[in-house]
């Protein structure tokens, strides 16, 4: 069975959180990784492409900060946060990047089964949590996008460079004044579950359908030390603003 190293980070800083991601991304000889993390404080991550101009109410977040990927913003608050960075030689990126996307939004989906959450590809019905000019992820979808309750639940974004791919994404727990009425396990489970029983049933799932086993491990100082200078510049005014 192949192993990987797991790293989890709760409650880190936005820049440190997004430091991290690219430092795992353009570290080449990175061991294979899953991370987990969540945010402190709460904070709007834009797509690479988005101006905060492009979202309405985006100063209700507090802090802004720029995603590597693209996308729409999403509100770091009441959720999970999950990344993936390997080779793209690695089974789990092989072939067209849609088929990536499926596999790893069906183990989720897997996971969350584990909540009493009935997910699935949204494929081609209409959803519930569609809005027009919000700039959100969570307001609008695409067929390989994961759902339960007539609305989206997980938004993911994949960043391949140099023969490396990451892709992270957020599973909603709870909801956020900028993304209203999305599905989130709030609202369908029974007893609102911890963001590290989440994690545990993900890892679980990520195991059973890759064949692969965990690690607990913590970054190197080489990449510590990028995702710190990396870091840096998220939280810079002139780099989130500009397209």
């Amino acid at each position: 069975m192949e192993v990987w190293r797991l790293i989890t980070t709760w409650g880190a800083p936005p820049a440190f959180n997004m430091g991290l991601d690219e430092a795992l991304l353009l570290t080449a000889d990175a061991p294979p990784t899953l991370r987990f993390y969540s945010w402190k404080p709460a904070a709007l991550s834009l797509g690479y492409f988005q101006r905060v101009a492009d979202v309405p109410g985006a100063e209700l977040a507090g802090m802004v900060v720029r995603r590597i990927t693209g996308g729409g913003a999403i509100h770091h608050a009441n959720e999970l946060t999950y990344s993936l960075c390997a080779s793209q030689a690695h089974s789990l990126f092989r072939g067209p990047v849609a088929d990536s996307y499926r596999r790893i939004h069906e183990a989720i989906a897997a996971a969350l089964a584990g909540f009493g959450v009935e997910a699935g590809l949204r494929g081609e019905r209409d959803l519930a949590s569609e809005r027009e000019g919000t700039g959100m992820c969570f307001h609008r979808s695409t067929a390989l996008d994961l759902v339960w309750n007539g609305r989206k639940g997980v938004g993911s974004a994949q960043r391949r460079k140099d023969g490396r791919v990451l892709q992270h994404g957020s599973i909603k727990v709870g909801g956020s004044p900028l993304e209203g009425d999305v599905a989130t396990l709030r609202v369908e489970s029974r007893a609102v579950p911890e963001l590290s029983a989440v994690a545990a049933r993900l890892r679980a799932a990520f195991g059973e359908h890759f064949g692969l086993a965990f690690e607990a491990g913590v970054p190197s100082a080489e990449e510590r030390a990028l995702a710190r200078r990396l870091g840096a510049r998220y939280v810079d005014p002139a780099f989130v603003r500009r397209r």
